[in-house]
Parts: C-alpha cells; structure tokens; sequence
C-alpha cells in the first residue's frame, strides 16, 4: 500500500486555506445574486435528490475541494477497495462490504486473494434466505411444534445498531406475524426486559458473534439459554435433562458466525450457523448474514431490496464524475467544515420517526471509522480528523437542541432527511399531519440558512435588549435529502452515502477507516478488573488508586 498523501501538503489545500481567510459567508445574497444557485447545488443520486445549495460554498470553493479528493486519490483508493487491495494495512484485510450486495451473476467475478468472493456471498445470501423461508412459512418450529412470533437477536456493535437501525425504519414490511427483538448490552436490564413477556416456546435467538468470542454477546446468549431452559421446563415443555435442553437449543437458537466449533459447544447446530468474512468491518456488516434477523421479520425479498439500494450508490461512486459525485461531495463539506472552519461535531436529523436510530447507527459507522490520529502508515496525521455525528427525528430535536444549532458560538453543520410520502398517511381536522411535518423539514433549514436580521425583528415591533435575542445570524449550513418515500431501496441507498461520505473523508486524511484499535484497550482492561469486583484482592491492589476506591465504594454497597 502506497503512503498517503498528506492534504495539506498539495496545492488544493493551501487554495483552500486562502479561499476560507477571504471568505464572508452570506447565503442571502448568494442566493440573491445567482438565480441558478439551488439548481446548480442540487444532485441527484437514485431515488435520493440532495440540495447542498445552502452550505457554506462557492463555485471556486467547490472546485478547491474537488482538486483536494483528485490530488489525495480519492477515486483511486475507491477503485483498489473494490478490487480487493488491503486497505486495512493494520490487520492486513481486504475491505469489500460493497461486495456483499453485487448482484448475483455479476461480471466479472470478483476474485480476491484467490477466493471467489461472490461465489461465497451469494451462498450465504441463498442460505440465509432459505432459512428465512423456513421460519416465516412455519416450516421450522419450536420445540413444542409451535411456530416462531419472536426473533431475538444477541449482538453488539455493527451486529445490533444496523440490524435495530433497519428493523425500525422498515417495521411498515414486517408482514409475517414475527417481531424483532434486540439485546445488546451486557447490563442484565437489556435481556431481562427484552424476554420479560415472550413465549419461550416461541422464541427464536440468533447469536451473532463473527468469532463467537465476543464477550458481551455470549455472556447474553448464555443468560438467553438459561431463560429459555427454565421457562420451557417450567411449562413442562421439557423434562429438563442433558437431551432434551440440547434439543431445545437446537430448535431455538441459531448463529451468525464463522466460528463453526463454538457455535456446536454452545450447542447450535452448525448446519444453522450463517458466516461471513474478515474483509467485513462490524459497522458495514448489516447487509451481511448480520441481517438475518431483518430477513426473518421483514422477508428475504426486502432484505435484496436493501442490498439493491447499496449497489446503486456503490456503482455511482465509481462511474460518477467527481463533479457530480453526491458522497464525495458531502465527503468533502465534512472536511472543510471540520479542518477550515474548525466545526467538531455534525448534525443528522431525520424527519422520519422511523430512522429514529438512523443517528446512533451513523456514531459507528463515521466515529470508530474516522475517529484516528495515525494513518494508514503510522505516522500521525496531520489534520484534525472525525467530528462527533449525533442527532434526534424531527420534530423532537427542535424542542430540545436546535436552539443550539441556530444561535449557538459554534458551527454545527446539520443533515436534514425527509420523504415525500408518509409510512402512515393521517389526517387532523382536515389537516394533512405529514404535510405539517415536511414544512417544519423546509422552515429549519430556511431559518439556519437565512436567518433573521435585527431591522426584520424590529419590524415586527420588537424593541431594546429583545432585538439581539431575537436575532438569527443564519449562515449555518445544512444539506436536504430527500426521497419520495422510505422504501428498502432508498434506506439501503441512504446508508452506502453515508459509508462512502466517510471513505471520502478517511482517504484525504489518509487514515485507515477500517480498523478499530481504540475500542480494544478498554476490553482487555475490564477482563483485569473483572476479577476485582469479584472480591480478588490481588486483582485489587494491582489497580491504581482511583480504581481501588471505586472498588472500594462499589464493595461497601452492593447488597
């Protein structure tokens, strides 16, 4: 893998630089001056149609930041991860999530490493559709002959936020009678009330765990047996002996894992066990066999849909012009956003209750990607790097935290998502409720573009020390997506911008937005401390002073 090219090294970004120190944002007289500014700034990318018009850019800025991804090589380092090159130099893999949603037959095949990848893929896609077949036509059951209501999955990570992210945007499809539970966290609180009022004789878990290692996935996945084991004993289902809680795993439990020896120790039949491979990162993984759970609940034929919306924007990042090329133009923003205008975080807000976990999913995706001080050959960067990504559905997040995007001392760029036409068209008075909720989609970003001067609010009759109070300074810039209605498709599509917006972004940083070493240290050092909660006083007098005292509060108060 060639060094990276460090960005503020080529001359794209020193014209950048100039053109921020004599920039003077003012987005209503640029709207004013130039007619054709809405049109020219707006892109359409599928089904989506994205209106960039309002951030905080001019031709001449936009043609500084297109040099920037020609001279950085972005469409290059695109080019070698979808033949196969190892971009994870850390753990020297191949990234190929964009391989997981080729269509079959695709020409020509993809060979990597000497591995027929699509071969491989659209075999556990057949199987993993298969078996979603079998589970929603009741050709498989439950110990007790009864057909499955429930799915559970037990992940963490990529393999719950996509699979909860997607299950809740798409929940209108679910039509088999299944509803999708998920259990992530290691705090007994999670999986507790998550099985409180389920049916263990109904129940079906999927344990998802690559190496089946994962600590808190099987610390859940155990309790998750045990649950299973009492209920069906206590109705009588079981008789609790060695063969017959074998047996009762067998027809409840199945596994997302390559991890085939542990899968048949926990006592899942590997036969049930559905795999992927370490070219898939976590947080690219729900268009994987991660996703079974979607396909179980919403149905195989959606589950291709979404992956049919990813395809779409993988294969126009790679035949679109830079120019006209959606992620690697938000890609770009991000970056002149967080390194000229200094701005540390970035707002998506959805105006569609159904992405209500959109945001949460976008926090792994672009922060454990792009979260690095090193690139990808070890020497550290020599930018600032990621931007904290968080946000709520509108309309909830205006009554919350928009004050501080529209008056706030700090630059929040901000995402607005919205679609045409509603999951659950409704009706108040006569008044179209959807159609209330797109004007307060367009009014915000109208409001943080435009803002409102001191002579408007005076106008209004507003006088004294309310004037400045009331005063918006505008400027604060927003990207609109929009989409006639939140389909597979469009979601699938949504989802590939945002990846390629952080490939976009991690490559002119020249970091590896692969790996996730900073999440590690953490992991190992609870395995430490573990035995100190315990009471160990060894493990005790090993920690340092803070950590003994918390120990110390902790074993004086618990009952």
């Amino acid at each position: 893998m060639t060094a990276p090219v460090d960005p503020t090294h080529t001359s794209a970004w020193s014209e950048l630089t100039g053109l921020h120190e004599g920039l003077a944002p003012d987005l209503r007289a640029w709207f004013a001056d130039d007619p054709g500014r809405a049109e020219r700034f707006a892109f359409p990318l599928a089904d989506l149609h994205v209106d960039l018009s309002k951030n905080l850019v001019t031709d001449e800025v936009l043609a500084a930041l297109l040099r920037l991804a020609e001279q950085t090589g972005v469409a290059e380092r695109f080019s070698a991860m979808l033949s196969g090159a190892h971009l994870n130099t850390t753990e020297d893999r191949a990234v190929l999530h964009t391989a997981l949603r080729r269509p079959a037959g695709s020409s020509p095949a993809l060979v990597v490493d000497g591995q027929d990848v699509d071969a491989d893929v659209q075999s556990v896609l057949d199987a993993l559709s298969a078996f979603a077949d079998r589970v929603r036509g009741s050709d498989w059951l439950g110990v007790t002959g009864k057909k499955v209501t429930h799915v559970v999955n037990i992940g963490i990570g990529g393999s719950d936020l996509g699979p909860v992210m997607v299950y809740e945007a798409l929940k209108p499809y679910a039509d088999a009678g299944i509803e999708a539970r998920f259990v992530s966290n290691i705090d007994p609180t999670d999986l507790a009330q998550k099985t409180a009022d389920l049916d263990p004789e109904t129940t079906l878990f999927i344990v998802a765990s690559k190496t089946f290692t994962t600590l808190e996935t099987l610390t859940n996945a155990r309790l998750a047996r045990d649950w299973l084991w009492a209920g069906l004993a206590a109705s009588g289902a079981i008789d609790g002996s060695e063969d017959s809680r074998t047996d009762a795993v067998a027809h409840h439990f199945v596994a997302v894992s390559t991890a085939l020896d542990k899968v048949a120790a926990f006592g899942i039949d590997p036969v049930n066990a559905f795999g992927f491979w370490d070219w898939v990162g976590g947080r690219y993984s729900v268009d994987s066999a991660i996703g079974l759970s979607l396909a179980i609940a919403l149905g195989p034929d959606v589950f291709r849909d979404l992956l049919a919306g990813f395809h779409v924007v993988d294969e126009h990042v790679r035949t679109t012009p830079l120019e006209r090329n959606v992620p690697v133009l938000m890609g770009l923003l991000n970056v002149w956003y967080v390194n000229f205008f200094g701005a540390q975080s970035h707002a998506v807000l959805p105006y569609a209750q159904q992405l209500s976990r959109f945001p949460a999913y976008l926090q792994q995706l672009t922060m454990e990607s792009n979260g690095k001080s090193v690139r990808w050959d070890g020497s550290p960067v020599t930018t600032d790097t990621g931007e904290v990504f968080w946000g709520e559905p509108g309309t909830n997040g205006q009554h919350a935290f928009y004050q501080l995007i529209h008056q706030g001392t700090r630059l929040i760029p901000a995402d607005f998502i919205a679609f045409v036409n509603p999951a659950y068209p409704l009706t108040d008075d006569g008044q179209d409720v959807h159609e209330l909720f797109l004007a307060n989609f367009l009014a915000q970003t109208k409001a943080l573009a435009f803002g409102k001067t001191a002579a408007e609010v005076e106008a209004e009759g507003t006088t004294g020390a309310l004037v400045a109070a009331r005063t918006f300074a505008g400027n604060r810039p927003t990207t609109s997506i929009f989409a006639p209605a939140l389909t597979p498709q469009v979601l699938g599509q949504l989802i590939a911008l945002y990846e390629h917006i952080t490939f976009t972004q991690g490559t002119i940083w020249g970091i590896n937005s692969f790996d996730q070493w900073g999440v590690e240290l953490g992991k190992q050092l609870a395995m430490q401390i573990a035995p100190a909660i315990g009471g160990d006083e060894d493990a005790v007098a090993a920690q340092d002073p803070s950590t003994r005292a918390l120990l110390g509060y902790y074993r004086a108060n618990r009952t």
